[in-house]
Formats: structure tokens, sequence, C-alpha cells
């Protein structure tokens, strides 16, 4: 082999060896990562967030990495999971509800944040305003605004005119929960309903607020939304179907897994549409500068076999409202 020939072949041979080298290194600097941290468990949530990703083009493993974290409807587990993303260098962090976001916030994360079915995130603080969330943060509001918790009693009402004594359930794992609290009393007292009100922020607290209220002669409840009611759905269901209480829920995971009726937004499609944030900021927006979104679409769902089972008639009326209704 002349000396032409020879380093002909020691360059073909280098770059041979080279080649994958180098292409993993390309991969690894256009390939981006995001972190999402859930604090309910694995569910809707996350699939719709992917599913929206994919929508866009961004396919886990090929186009993106996107490393998932549950809470678990355990509020205390969320510092150390957001820890474990960053520890992944992720170009953006995706935090359900507003205590995900919040322990984002504390964790002095520099990388941009954008959340997913936060009930009030001015009032939260986890932004200035919605046009202008201003920071490393935007997101995605559920937009329980004023009046909004009312219509729970006032739904409930409908489906049992006979209605005097109820019994309303939350969690302060959600911030805003207090601000329900005072509308749902409020119109209760408007409509001339004795409220109870039990605080519950974990499964000690939810025993405790059950045992009170199946002795406390309530003809129905509302759960207040919360992650940690969430993630405890099946006992809320079972204790309503158990005591054939007539009750209202915030999502429709809970008609979805036997409960009577729920009214709120579209939990899963706010996450859906998430992704857009998150892919206009791995092209470059400034999360600070993209405004906050509101929810499209606010759905009632009606069981009918919970009905049946509990000896309630749902009202023709309200069935010509419900946007869906399984029977």
């Amino acid at each position: 082999m002349n000396n032409l020939a020879r380093r002909t072949f020691l360059i073909a041979a280098g770059m041979l060896f080279a080649g994958p080298l180098l292409a993993d290194d390309r991969l690894g600097k256009v390939r981006p990562r995001v972190g999402f941290l859930s604090p309910v468990s694995p569910g809707k949530r996350d699939k719709a967030f992917v599913s929206g990703m994919e929508a866009l083009g961004w396919i886990p493993g090929d186009t993106i990495d996107i490393d998932l974290r549950f809470a678990e409807g355990q509020p205390a587990r969320l510092p150390g999971l957001v820890d474990e993303l960053l520890a992944l260098k992720p170009d953006v962090l995706v935090a359900g509800s507003t205590i995900g976001a919040r322990a984002a916030i504390e964790a002095e994360a520099s990388v941009p944040i954008v959340f997913a079915g936060s009930s009030d995130p001015v009032a939260a603080g986890l932004v200035k305003n919605l046009r202008h969330p201003g920071g490393n943060i935007t997101g995605f509001s559920l937009a329980y605004g004023d009046g909004f918790a009312g219509k729970w009693l006032q739904l409930l009402k409908e489906t049992v005119p006979e209605l005097r004594h109820v019994a309303l359930i939350w969690s302060s794992s959600n911030p805003a929960a207090r601000r329900f609290v005072e509308e749902v009393s409020r119109v209760a007292a408007k409509l001339q309903i004795q409220l109870e009100v039990y605080h519950a922020k974990d499964r000690t607290e939810l025993d405790a607020a059950l045992s009170s209220v199946e002795s406390s002669g309530v003809g129905g409840f509302i759960v207040a939304p919360s992650p940690f009611a969430v993630s405890e759905r099946k006992l809320l269901v079972a204790f309503s179907d158990r005591n054939r209480l007539p009750a209202i829920y915030f999502s429709e995971s809970f008609p979805d897994d036997g409960g009577l009726m729920s009214y709120g937004p579209d939990i899963p499609d706010v996450y859906r549409r998430a992704a857009a944030h998150v892919d206009r900021i791995l092209k470059g927006a400034d999360p600070g500068e993209l405004p906050v979104e509101r929810p499209n679409k606010f759905d009632l769902v009606v069981n009918l076999r919970a009905a049946e089972a509990i000896g309630v008639t749902i009202p023709v009326s309200l069935l010509l409202r419900a946007n869906r209704v399984i029977d």
C-alpha cells in the first residue's frame, strides 16, 4: 500500500469509528429533555400531555426525552421529585397544579416552568398577571373564578330539590381551596341549606371527616378541588355509594370511577394544551412573555348507573345540559 492509499485508509477508518460518536454528540445537543411533575398518580393527565407533545412532532425517545415523576397524592414528596428532575437537566419543567409549581419555584429552578392546572395562579403568587406572567414561568389555569364553586351546590340542589343539609370536604393541598369554602358557604346561606365543612389533607383526616359526615345526617356532599382528593377518589366514591349520598365532584375522573356527577374544566385537555407552551419555549420563546391560558372546556358529567345505585332520579333538564352521560 503506497503512502497516499495508506493515508486515505486511515482517514476513512478514523471517520468510521468517529462517526457514531459525532452522531451521538449531535443527537445529545438537538434532542431536548422535559421534566414532568405530577402531584397525583399516573393517568389521563400525563397521557394527555405526552399525546399533545406527539401531536406537535415531539416523540419520546426519538425527538425528545420526557422524564415523568408522580407524587401519588402526597405533597411532601414534591420537593424531592423536583430535585430528581432538575438533576437530569431538563430544558423545560412541567409542573402539575399549584403545589407542583410552588415546589419548582421553591427549588429556585432557573429552567423554564410550565404549570398545568393551577386553580388561581395570580392569587397563589405563581405569576404577576395572566397576560405577562414574568420570570421563567407560564402555564394554564383551571379558571375556578368567582362564583364557580357555588355552582356545585346549585347543581346538587337541582338534582335533589329537597336537599337541606350538605357537607363540603376540602383540602389545603390546594392553596385556592379556602375561597371555594367561602363561595359555597355564601350560596348555602342564600339557598337556606345547612353546610358542614370538613378539612382533609391526608388519609387520617379524611377518614375522620367521612366518619363525621356519616353520622351527621347530611343529604349530600361536595368535594372541592385538590390533588389529594383526586388520589382518594375511589374511597370518596365508595363512601357515597355505601351511604347512598348524592355527591358532586370537580373532575370527570370521579364519575368515571362510579361517582354521581362532576362539573369543572376538562383537566386532561389543559395538560394536552400545555404541550403547546413547551413547544414554543423549546423553539426559543420567553416563558415570562407567554400568557397564562384558561380552559376551553367546562364539562358537566352525569353517571346514571351511580344515580340508580343510590336511588336518585336525575332531572331531564340537567341531563339535557350534560356534556356526557354515563349509562
